[in-house]
């Protein structure tokens, strides 16, 4: 493993989601969740997932289910888009992202605003919204973030 989070924070995965992972600390934001979940997932490490997913939006095969969804992809980046509430003393947020992964040798982007909830001094995942996008015309950049045009890269076909 690399000495970089892979939540793209740019500090040492020891000194970032780490100490979430182990539960030696709590996320104290909406966004300290939202990048130790993605970074949960880029290291296969479902149970996590399970702990910090609301319990009423738990089904009974959740972990299950995650353990499933951890062993299919590779996760490449990821990026913040926005935060909107989350932070130390609320009790509600939102947090806007996009990231990159790779499926079956095929590269996607997933874009999401995650809704957030603290309870008893801890941050919960409750669900996300997708938001719909229109295709970027031909000459726009693609919206994987590869650098390219969208007709050289996504656009082609």
């Amino acid at each position: 493993m690399s000495d970089s989070c892979p939540c793209g924070s740019g500090k040492p995965y020891q000194q970032c989601c780490s100490p979430f992972h182990q539960g030696i600390a709590k996320p104290r934001t909406a966004e300290q969740l939202m990048r130790s979940r993605y970074s949960a997932y880029a290291l296969r490490l479902p149970r996590y997932l399970l702990d910090t997913l609301h319990p009423s939006k738990r089904s009974p095969h959740e972990l299950t289910q995650l353990e499933q969804a951890v062993a299919r992809g590779h996760w490449l980046g990821l990026r913040i888009i926005s935060c909107r509430g989350g932070q130390v003393g609320d009790s509600s947020g939102y947090v806007a992202f996009r990231a990159q992964f790779e499926d079956s040798g095929t590269q996607s982007t997933l874009e999401e605003n995650s809704r957030f909830v603290q309870e008893q001094d801890r941050w919960y995942y409750i669900d996300g919204v997708f938001p719909p996008h229109p295709l970027p015309a031909r000459n726009e950049p693609c919206w994987c973030d590869s650098g390219k045009k969208f007709k050289k890269c996504h656009g082609l076909g």
